[in-house]
């Protein structure tokens, strides 16, 4: 381990933020030294790109009659935001009590560093073959993902996938993701006027584009807080105890605001669709005039049930924006981006054998099956790629990581167990006959993507 921090401490240097307004040579110096940490594993290693960022693709040979294993990660990391917001340098990576921080020192550099961990544990020699997969531009929206998979899918062929870009259920309680939610993002405008005109002359008789806009947002939710686009999948999720003081801990949410929606707190989070309104075109107070402004634009994220269909949700939440535009205003909504969701049947022996790993690497202690109300569209990509694999969702984050905030941290002692549970995955895969992989020697994977099952 101590091999392994130090380096996740170099790799975690490289400011490799994928974003375009930041320099990419980044993203090219940390795909050259992932590259480098698997060739020094022994990896026949390749760099490809298909029209976006550099991903790293490594591959040792199964032995005779053994499953291929698909370890996934990725090497970019978020925007650092304010270095005024953080409490340690954003990109060197600084121990502070049990927390090691730093941009992308979690996600995903930690994800890489336990594949190599686990590699290393088998003396670079596993007892099945693995294939690595470390992609340059989830940050940014995988892009280039469909054409990696289309392009190069031989290579990456497997009967088992382990995509290390989720987390744990809490600090000394180990999890896999069963359930995703989609995500369909929309730019939505509202016009009330062809051109800005006097607020004082004409205020009173003519609307303005930003009340408008508001009135038209206000209308996205009920009193009690439910998203109110009609004909959205919802259900319940895992009956785990998680309290409103948990959610009050883990989000921060302000003293004397109020949780909103309906359902247990788990279902609000992983299987109830979520709106929110995450950008605003709007003069600035400082700046602001006299005026009925014309046009008001809003972006609005929308997360969907782990079932649901992008382009169904879509179109829901288009028709329910048009249908409820205040005043007569003009309406239009553009698709900014969306994304498949992701629910498994966590059933069969790999995850019998990966449920065993985790068991041993943290003592005793039971692993959960929990949902992650964000979305990793990704996820839902591999499944559709590879139908017969088994995919197993696991991380390295708990509820204190803050990824993609400030002060993004990595506690060391679950990374450990985060290590020693992969290799220990390998090891029992590695056993695996094929009787218990079944006769078509498919790992099992029963998932279901875009509403559709794959298993």
């Amino acid at each position: 381990m101590p091999g392994v921090r130090s380096d996740l401490e170099a790799l975690t240097r490289i400011p490799s933020v994928s974003l375009d307004s930041f320099d990419q040579q980044h993203v090219e110096d940390s795909a050259l030294a992932v590259a480098d940490l698997l060739r020094a594993e022994g990896l026949e290693v390749e760099i490809v790109r298909e029209g976006g960022r550099p991903a790293v693709i490594g591959h040792l040979p199964a032995p005779e009659g053994a499953p291929t294993v698909l370890l996934y990660a990725h090497h970019d990391v978020q925007p650092p935001g304010d270095d005024a917001d953080w409490d340690t340098p954003v990109f060197e990576p600084t121990q502070v009590g049990e927390r090691l921080y730093g941009r992308g020192v979690a996600d995903d550099k930690a994800g890489v560093m336990a594949h190599v961990a686990a590699l290393r544990a088998h003396g670079g020699r596993p007892p099945v073959g693995v294939t690595v997969f470390v992609e340059g531009e989830e940050e940014v929206g995988s892009d280039s993902l469909p054409a990696i998979l289309e392009r190069h899918g031989d290579r990456l062929a497997c009967d088992a996938i382990v995509l290390a870009d989720s987390h744990n259920w809490k600090i000394g309680v180990p999890a896999l993701t069963t359930t995703l939610r989609g995500l369909v993002r929309v730019v939505v405008e509202v016009r009330a006027l062809d051109h800005g005109v006097h607020s004082g002359l004409y205020g009173g008789a003519v609307p303005d584009g930003l009340t408008a806009l508001c009135r038209l947002l206000a209308t996205l939710h009920d009193e009690k807080g439910d998203v109110a686009v009609a004909g959205l999948k919802t259900s319940e999720a895992a009956d785990l105890d998680y309290s409103e003081d948990d959610l009050r801990a883990d989000s921060g949410l302000a003293g004397g605001v109020s949780p909103i929606g309906t359902g247990s707190f788990l279902s609000r989070l992983w299987t109830k669709p979520s709106m929110t309104v995450i950008g605003i075109d709007a003069p600035t107070v400082e700046k602001a005039a006299n005026l009925l402004t014309p046009v008001g634009r809003a972006k609005l994220s929308m997360r969907i049930h782990p079932e649901e269909v992008p382009d169904t949700a879509y179109g829901l939440l288009k028709t329910h924006l048009e249908e409820n535009a205040p005043w007569g205003c003009q309406v239009s909504v553009t698709l900014d981006d969306d994304g498949a969701g992701f629910a498994a049947d966590a059933q069969g022996p790999v995850y019998d054998v990966a449920r065993s790993a985790f068991r041993d690497a943290w003592a005793g202690v039971e692993p959960v099956d929990i949902g992650v109300g964000g979305s990793i569209p990704f996820v839902a990509a591999f499944a559709e790629k590879f139908p017969d694999a088994a995919i197993l969702v696991t991380g390295v984050e708990d509820p204190d990581t803050r990824a993609h905030a400030a002060n993004e941290s990595l506690h060391l002692g679950e990374f450990e167990r985060v290590c020693l549970a992969e290799a220990l995955l390998l090891e029992r895969l590695g056993e695996l006959s094929a009787g218990d992989r079944g006769e078509d020697t498919s790992l099992g994977d029963r998932s279901t993507t875009e509403g559709e099952n794959h298993g």
